[in-house]
């Protein structure tokens, strides 16, 4: 029959206890041996016979842990034995300054440490000998994990605030016959970029390559006020595939009676190539806005396209371009983002700038 006396043990509780069955003397062992067999489930009638003890001190052991007698304290002082195991001041002092070094300082052709690394470097240092679970279990409990780091741009632009702050004017200048685009371009692979999802555990989703990896591009512009995307595809990321979204802006903004567009971009080659350049002084209504070097976040339609990729083409399906394509095009055209402009364009530096630009103008 189960146990009807139940008794709950924290984490942190539990930790204790391990701790001290290590180190305990004979009475005191009992008590824990006692309480985690009645945590897993065991009625004191198993629990005596296990032990080699009487029901009763299985009860004393239950009423001096409800009743708060029992201490659970780590002594400070730990057997030699424990030496690789337990994580102290010193070592955690070692570890921290130990990460701020890369493998490289230790002759180690590294760019990252691994747990041998760890082992071996600590084995060194301190004479004794260390294994890569022991320094795990050490980074564990310090408080470190392993996890992959996130590429950032550098955003080192020298007039970074002032090109974000002529962007934020325009945009809140426009007139109803005026309009502010994001532009970008995109390439799509028939590769499935992968990503992590759900599944049971034990198991590992395969996905199928479709074969010979097959790719187009996409030129998209983003009007910020109304949320309408338009893009253009090619078979080459060039100054052809932006001239063609161009010109679709400036047929599709003419027909409703737009005078001028602003079109924001980053500084990319095909951007201000000289086909480009000589086509925009011939059609006044388009006029470019430069983007900072190295500032993805300024750009609204990129969080379109990062979309895109965890709604479409991450671990897709797809054995061709065709059908893939088919389903981001039906994507882009109902994914519509509008309203404010990002909070870079709120930073108190962009913020000075504006007001400069504003001073000048009047």
């Amino acid at each position: 029959m189960p146990s009807s006396i139940v008794v709950t043990l924290t984490a942190r509780q539990q930790a204790l206890i391990l701790a001290q069955l290590r180190q305990a003397r004979y009475g005191h062992l009992l008590t824990l041996h006692t309480l985690f067999l009645l945590h897993h489930g065991y009625s004191p009638t198993q629990i005596a016979a296990c032990l080699f003890c009487s029901r009763s001190s299985v009860y004393r052991s239950v009423a001096a842990w409800r009743s708060g007698t029992l201490t659970l304290t780590v002594a400070r002082h730990l057997p030699r034995s424990w030496w690789g195991r337990a994580l102290t001041n010193g070592l955690r002092r070692k570890l921290t300054s130990l990460l701020r070094c890369v493998p490289r300082a230790f002759g180690w052709m590294r760019t990252r440490w691994s747990g041998a690394c760890w082992a071996l470097t600590l084995s060194r240092q301190g004479g004794g000998k260390v294994s890569a679970e022991t320094v795990r279990r050490w980074l564990h409990q310090a408080g470190y994990v392993w996890k992959r780091p996130s590429l950032v741009a550098r955003d080192d632009d020298p007039v970074r605030a002032t090109l974000l702050a002529r962007i934020r004017r325009h945009w809140e200048d426009l007139s109803p016959r005026e309009a502010l685009v994001f532009a970008d371009e995109l390439e799509l692979h028939l590769l499935p970029k992968v990503g992590a999802q759900w599944i049971r555990r034990g198991q590992r989703l395969e996905i199928v390559t479709p074969g010979q990896d097959q790719r187009c591009y996409i030129a998209a512009a983003l009007d910020f006020r109304t949320g309408r995307l338009l893009h253009r595809t090619g078979a080459k990321k060039n100054r052809f595939l932006f001239l063609d979204l161009l010109r679709a802006l400036d047929r599709t903004y003419a027909e409703a009676g737009f005078r001028r567009v602003y079109v924001v971009a980053d500084n990319y080659s095909i951007h201000t190539a000289g086909d480009v350049c000589r086509w925009l002084a011939c059609h006044p209504r388009l006029v470019l806005l430069w983007l900072p070097r190295y500032c993805p976040q300024a750009n609204p339609i990129e969080r379109i396209f990062g979309d895109r990729h965890d709604r479409i083409t991450r671990n897709h399906r797809h054995r061709t371009l065709p059908p893939l394509w088919a389903e981001v095009q039906r994507y882009l055209r109902r994914r519509a983002r509008h309203g404010q402009l990002p909070s870079i364009y709120r930073e108190p530096a962009v913020k000075s700038a504006l007001r400069q630009l504003r001073r000048k103008a009047a």
